[in-house]
């Protein structure tokens, strides 16, 4: 059917993330740093994501689309909220900048990331050690730049990581994996985690390991 849904300018795109806050049906994902329609099925075609968008890269077009599916939108929603357990704050979105983070997705905890979501395809992973941000200054701009990241600490979260992180590798198209971790022994386990998710999926997904001295 022929009818109103939004497209986005990549070229005008900044990659901030407001557009998938503001769209509660979910129908955008960041792809590669920049915000991308996901579902034709999922955009209602009001458009709540435009008047938030800072660089105007959304308008409106009418082509042929799947029929807006408020079910699918709801089954999805709650589908969702079962997910995550905890904090509200742990649900997978989008988040805007703030100065100079480069955070590009939430919730950053191996243990709470979702196994599928729209921001890992076609991402370059960072997968770092607690610490090891704060024991870089420049953190943010060397290892978070242009990569969707993900934390934890082996020693501290009684959860094998390789079989959760074996699951996001194997459900989406995750172009490498960059490791940062810490000179201590217990960041060890973090790296072996990695090497065994990746031999797990059967793909051949770089892995770049960096040491944060301490």
């Amino acid at each position: 059917m022929i009818r109103r849904v939004i497209q986005i300018d990549k070229e005008k795109c900044n990659g901030c993330g407001k557009c998938v806050h503001a769209c509660h049906e979910g129908a955008i994902g960041l792809v590669g740093g920049k915000a991308q329609l996901m579902r034709d099925d999922y955009c209602d075609g009001l458009g709540d994501c435009l008047p938030n968008c800072p660089t105007g890269a959304i308008s409106f077009i009418e082509r042929e689309a799947a029929a807006y599916d408020e079910a699918a939108v709801k089954a999805a929603q709650n589908a969702k909220k079962q997910a995550v357990s905890g904090c509200p704050g742990s649900a997978p979105h989008g988040v805007e900048y703030v100065d100079a983070s480069q955070l590009r997705n939430w919730p950053v905890q191996i243990r709470l990331a979702p196994v599928k979501a729209a921001y890992f395809d076609g991402a370059d992973l960072l997968v770092a050690a607690d610490c090891s941000a704060y024991a870089c200054g420049s953190f943010h701009a060397d290892f978070m730049k242009g990569r969707v990241t993900l934390i934890g600490c082996p020693k501290l979260d009684p959860v094998d990581y390789a079989e959760k992180l074996g699951e996001i590798l194997a459900a989406n198209d995750i172009k490498s994996v960059t490791l940062a971790r810490m000179q201590v022994p217990c960041c060890g386990g973090l790296e072996h985690a990695l090497q065994r998710a990746i031999a797990a999926t059967g793909k051949k997904i770089p892995l770049h390991v960096f040491v944060v001295a301490n």
